[in-house]
């Protein structure tokens, strides 16, 4: 199939190198000229493991190109808009403006039997809204809504192989013609038995923002655990281990740190809980504005816990900070929590020198008053104390006896619970981590 793909993002970019993959003949088109030209020969704009080779194959196999004019976008015979829903500036509630804008702009190149396919996340009723625009503008033509559920890291995996396919298609006679182009476009997808949900405009659209609140819900309230862990002295680690042997629960996303981050999970739980307000519904959602305080309070109480390691004052201390992004195996430090902590360290004082293996380049340009360092072992040479706050995999396996030869004092303060603690005490670090017992 002919298949356009409107912002070449994070997202964009991924959904068109795979869709290539898949065999379609796809272009990418943007409006920022300097990341076409880098996508156009083969170089990534972000750091995503996997990526740069999927894209590299695909433009070499001649079924995908990338271009600034929505003209190439013409003849194809599914279009789809990847661009990007950012919190507006001062609210909670998602800016829809680069949504609007490529659904306009595709309207002077659609034609009747052409589908349009929303992947960004948006507030309920978007869909519904635009897709009346559509019909109007266009008609023939029909809107599908197919939300993404990529994760970091795990993007080309995510994209190729996903554990559940949505659409929200048309609830009337479009909508089994608007289900066979998506049929034809994940055809390999869905051939290999993936889960398809096939539903309305507002379901496809609470799917994404619903699954990412209960992961922060998640995340959140192991969170909340390591609070009362540190104010009873119990360890949120073994509460962890405990609790998620109940298959009710599960042992994936509790445990306990600095929180989560990133450009989705938190401006998305916010956009929702605004939606909700409109919708007069904002009381169904109100726990998700705890979710999000004590998602914060954790930064708040990591540099808490390193002015107490630091013998009561972080002025002049010299901190290596391991890791910049938000999640590891990423270059993303959007609303990242170990880059704020970074920032508040350095703020009230603290000689702060940070690494990160992708992460730094985009630091630099955000921070550059920090000092970087290109390895762990740089970054924490004389250093009082070490914070793990991106628990990439080569910073938990560091050697403790060889990485204590390089700092001044060894503390570390695990901000992940990522490192074997016996080991490091072993070696004579001291160990502190949130929600944890301590030895002394």
């Amino acid at each position: 199939m002919k298949l356009s793909v409107i912002g070449c993002g994070y997202l964009g970019a991924v959904h068109a190198a795979s869709m290539a993959e898949l065999g379609h003949e796809v272009v990418g088109v943007d409006v920022d000229a300097a990341k076409i030209e880098l996508l156009a020969t083969g170089r990534t704009p972000f750091f995503e493991p996997g990526f740069e080779e999927l894209l590299t194959t695909s433009l070499g196999s001649g079924r995908l190109r990338f271009g600034a004019d929505l003209a190439e976008a013409a003849g194809c015979q599914i279009h789809f808009v990847c661009v990007g829903t950012p919190q507006k500036r001062g609210e909670y509630a998602a800016d829809l403006q680069y949504v609007e804008a490529a659904i306009e702009s595709l309207l002077g190149v659609l034609q009747p039997g052409e589908l349009l396919v929303g992947k960004s996340t948006v507030p309920v009723g978007t869909a519904a809204r635009l897709s009346e625009l559509v019909v109007e503008k266009v008609p023939g033509a029909a809107l599908a809504w197919n939300p993404e559920f990529l994760r970091e890291g795990f993007a080309v995996q995510d994209t190729l192989h996903p554990d559940r396919l949505v659409y929200g298609i048309p609830q009337d006679e479009t909508g089994a013609a608007a289900e066979a182009l998506l049929d034809e476009v994940y055809a390999p997808i869905v051939a290999a038995g993936t889960p398809k949900v096939v539903t309305d405009y507002a379901t496809a659209e609470m799917v994404k923002t619903a699954a990412n609140s209960f992961l922060a819900m998640k995340i959140s309230f192991i969170n909340a655990m390591a609070e009362l862990c540190e104010a009873t002295g119990a360890d949120v680690k073994q509460l962890a281990d405990a609790i998620g042997y109940d298959d009710r629960i599960g042992r994936k996303f509790l445990n306990a740190g600095l929180g989560f981050g990133g450009g989705c999970l938190p401006k998305d739980i916010r956009a929702f809980m605004a939606r909700a307000g409109e919708l007069g519904a904002d009381q169904a959602l109100t726990f998700l504005r705890e979710v999000d305080n004590i998602n914060m309070r954790r930064r708040i109480r990591m540099v808490e816990l390193a002015r107490e390691v630091l013998d009561g004052s972080l002025l002049g201390k010299r901190v290596a900070v391991l890791g910049a992004a938000f999640k590891p195996e990423s270059d993303d430090i959007r609303d990242s929590p170990a880059l704020n902590v970074a920032a508040q360290l350095q703020l009230q004082g603290a000689n702060v020198v940070l690494t990160d293996p992708a992460a730094i380049e985009n630091c630099k340009r955000q921070w550059p008053q920090i000092d970087y360092a290109d390895t762990a072992e740089e970054a924490a040479k004389g250093a009082d104390a070490v914070l793990l706050l991106t628990e990439w995999k080569q910073f938990r396996e560091l050697d403790p006896v060889a990485f204590g030869r390089v700092v001044r004092q060894k503390r570390v303060l695990d901000g992940r619970n990522a490192l074997d603690r016996d080991k490091w005490e072993a070696a004579g670090w001291s160990y502190r981590a949130l929600g944890r017992r301590h030895s002394s």
